[in-house]
Formats: C-alpha cells, structure tokens, sequence
C-alpha cells in the first residue's frame, strides 16, 4: 500500500482583502491579516469608527411605562 505525502506546512491560503478586494496571504506572516496592508486595516478601523460599519441588531422598543421611571 503506497504511503501518503502529508506536506510539513499547508500551503499558503490567498483571500481577498475586505477593503479593496486584492489578494491577501492569510497566515501568520501577514501582520495585516485578513487585509493585504495597514492601509487597507486602517481604512477599516476608520469604518469601524466613524459608525458606518455596524453590527446588526433587532430593533429595541422603549415602554413607556419603563422610561418614566
């Protein structure tokens, strides 16, 4: 029975950037990961900050017998 190769380290896994959509090596060496460059992780904070990324949510009814308390 032939033995399978089982590579050392797994091949390197390409994933396009959130922001620009380019090609980003995702692994331990990007320091950017998942975005291919601090500017693209920075323009992403800057998302993130300026409120026009949000995380959705279910909207919330307020009682008004409970904000009057």
């Amino acid at each position: 029975m032939p033995e399978k190769f089982i590579p050392a380290t797994p091949a390197p896994r390409i994933v396009p950037c959130p922001t620009c959509g380019g090609d980003s090596l995702f692994a331990p060496t990007n320091l950017w990961r998942p975005f291919c460059s601090e500017r693209c992780r920075q323009i992403d904070l800057g998302h993130w900050s300026d409120e026009s990324f949000r995380v959705a949510a279910p909207p919330t009814t307020i009682d008004e017998d409970d904000a009057s308390k």
